[in-house]
C-alpha cells in the first residue's frame, strides 16, 4: 500500500518552531532514533556538521534508502538535493520515489551490498556514484556512497566499479582526475625522487664542470681552477679560450656518491606506505570518473537482479547480448557476401518508443509482458535476439529472404493491432527491416547496418 502524504522529520540545529505544522522537529540523532516510520528527513544543519550527520545516516540500515534533503547548499553527494520548508514541494519529489522503490527488484527489499547500490541509483535517476578527493587516505580518492552502502563488508571500490561495468550494470562518466598507484599495496601516496642514474643514490646536486678539449677530461669547475688560472687537471694544459681550449658539457649534475657526472637525473617513485620504489611507467593508473546506471541496468533494476539475464521482458526471445548479436550479424554478412548459394538472411527491428512512459506502472508492465508472449509464439527458436537499450529490440533471422520478413512483419503488426484493441494502453511500437544481402550497402558491417536501421524507427 502506497501512501499519500509522508511522514517528514527535520532536523536542526535551529529553532524546531521554523519546522511546517506536520513535521516533526529533532535536534539531535537520539531524538531521531526513538521516532518509527520516517519517510523521509529534512537537514538544515551549518556544513561543517553536515557531512559527518548524513554519512551517519546513511549508514544506518533505518535511513539508508530515505530521501534526505537539505534547506542550505552543499555537495555533499549523499544528499538527495537542497529544498525549502514547503511540503508541497517534497510531497510530489516523495511519491516518484516511492514508486520507483516499489518496482525494484519485483518488489524485493535489498538485502546485499549489490542490490542496496542498485536500489539506490535505481531510485534516484539523476544520481551517480561520485568520487571524492581524499588526499589523506591511501586512495586518494573514494566512493562515498560505496562507503555507507557496504556496511562491514570488504569492497575494493575500483575493482566492484570496473566489474560492474563490464557486465553492462554501470556506465562511466567524465573523466574527473588520473592518479598513479603503488604496484605493490595500491597507495597512492607517492613519492618522487630524482636519483643518479648510475648507483641510484639521492646525494645528487647540480655542480658546475669544465671540458678539456685537449684530452677530454669532464670534471668540476673548481679542480680547472688553480692560483686564479685554469689548468686541466689530468693533461695540465692551460685552457684560455672557451670554445676553442674547453667549453662546458652538457652534463650539469654530479652524484655525489660515485662522482658520476650526468645530464639528467633518473626518477624514482617511492610508496610512503609500504616502502617499495617504482619506475614511474610501472606504476598502477587510474581513471577517477562518476558512474550511473546503463539502460540495460535500470532494466535489470525493474526486473529482478537474482537472475537479471532470465527475467528481462524479452529474456524469453532467443536474447544475447549485444556484442555477441553483432558477431551473428557479421557473420551472416559474411557468408552471404562470400557465398551466393548461402539463404538470405533478414534483420528486424522493434522500438517502443514510448516503454519508459508506460512502464512506470505495474498494469502497464504486465501488459508488456502479455506482448512478448505473443512475440515468442510469432518467430522461430532459430532467430536471435538483443536490445541495444531499453527501446529497441533486435531480431536476427537466418534463412528467412523479404518475402519471409514481410510475412514476419506483418504478423507482429498484426497482434500488436489486437493487443491494442484488448487494452487503453498502448506501445508506440515501430518496425523496420531489411534482408541481407540484397539490402546490404558496400562494405556495410553490422554496427554501421545497425545504426542505418535504428535511424529509421527513432525518426
Amino acid at each position: 500500500m502506497i501512501n499519500t502524504e509522508p511522514r517528514t522529520v527535520l532536523f536542526t540545529d535551529g529553532p524546531a518552531s521554523k519546522a511546517p505544522e506536520s513535521w516533526i522537529a529533532v535536534k539531535d540523532l537520539q531524538a531521531l532514533h526513538q521516532l518509527d516510520a520516517i519517510d523521509l528527513i529534512v537537514l538544515d544543519i551549518a556544513p561543517p556538521k553536515l557531512q559527518p550527520l548524513i554519512r551517519e545516516l546513511r549508514s544506518d540500515n533505518r535511513y539508508r534508502m530515505l530521501l534526505i534533503y537539505s534547506t542550505r547548499e552543499t555537495s555533499e553527494p549523499l544528499v538527495d538535493g537542497v529544498v525549502t520548508l514547503d511540503p508541497e514541494v517534497l510531497i510530489p519529489l516523495w511519491r516518484l520515489w516511492q514508486e520507483r522503490q516499489s518496482m525494484f527488484n519485483r518488489g524485493k527489499a535489498p538485502e546485499r551490498f549489490d542490490e542496496r547500490m542498485m536500489a539506490w541509483l535505481w531510485s534516484r535517476p539523476r544520481q551517480r556514484v561520485e568520487p571524492e578527493r581524499t588526499p589523506g587516505s591511501r586512495s586518494i580518492y573514494n566512493y562515498p556512497l560505496i562507503n555507507v552502502m557496504s556496511s562491514d563488508e570488504p569492497v575494493n571500490d575500483m575493482i566492484w566499479l570496473r566489474l560492474m561495468a563490464e557486465q553492462d550494470w554501470l556506465e562511466p562518466g567524465e573523466l574527473i582526475d588520473r592518479i598513479r598507484l603503488c604496484q605493490s599495496c595500491d597507495s597512492g601516496r607517492l613519492n618522487y625522487v630524482d636519483i643518479c642514474p648510475q648507483c641510484h643514490s639521492l646525494e645528487i646536486g647540480r655542480q658546475p664542470a669544465l671540458h678539456c678539449f685537449t684530452c677530454g677530461h669532464v670534471g668540476a669547475q673548481e679542480q680547472f681552477l688553480k692560483d686564479g688560472i685554469m689548468i686541466c687537471p689530468n693533461c695540465l694544459t692551460r685552457l684560455r679560450h672557451i670554445g676553442s681550449d674547453y667549453d662546458r658539457p652538457l652534463e650539469n649534475y654530479r652524484c655525489h656518491s660515485c662522482q658520476n657526472f650526468f645530464i639528467d637525473a633518473e626518477v624514482e617513485a617511492r610508496c610512503l606506505d609500504c616502502d617499495k620504489h617504482h619506475q614511474p611507467d610501472d606504476l598502477k593508473v587510474r581513471e577517477v570518473r562518476p558512474y550511473r546506471l546503463t539502460e540495460s541496468g535500470h532494466l535489470k533494476c525493474r526486473q529482478g537482479l537474482e537472475d537479471a539475464g532470465a527475467n528481462e521482458y524479452f529474456s524469453r526471445l532467443n536474447l544475447t547480448t549485444p556484442n555477441a548479436f553483432r558477431n551473428l550479424l557479421d557473420w551472416q554478412i559474411q557468408q552471404a557476401r562470400r557465398y551466393a548459394s548461402i539463404p538470405k538472411g533478414s534483420l528486424l527491428v522493434l522500438r517502443f518508443a514510448n516503454l519508459r512512459q508506460s512502464v512506470t506502472d505495474s498494469r502497464a508492465m504486465s501488459l508488456l509482458d502479455g506482448l512478448m508472449d505473443r512475440i515468442q509464439e510469432a518467430i522461430r527458436e532459430t532467430d536471435r535476439c538483443t536490445r541495444t537499450h531499453e527501446e529497441q529490440l533486435w531480431l536476427l533471422l537466418p534463412h528467412t529472404d523479404n518475402d519471409g520478413r514481410q510475412r514476419l512483419r506483418q504478423r507482429l503488426a498484426t497482434l500488436i493491432q489486437s493487443f491494442h484493441e484488448q487494452d487503453e494502453t498502448r506501445f508506440d511500437i515501430r518496425i523496420a527491416g531489411l534482408t541481407i544481402p540484397t539490402d546490404l550497402l558496400t562494405q556495410e558491417d553490422a554496427s554501421l547496418l545497425m545504426a542505418r536501421l535504428g535511424g529509421e524507427v527513432s525518426e
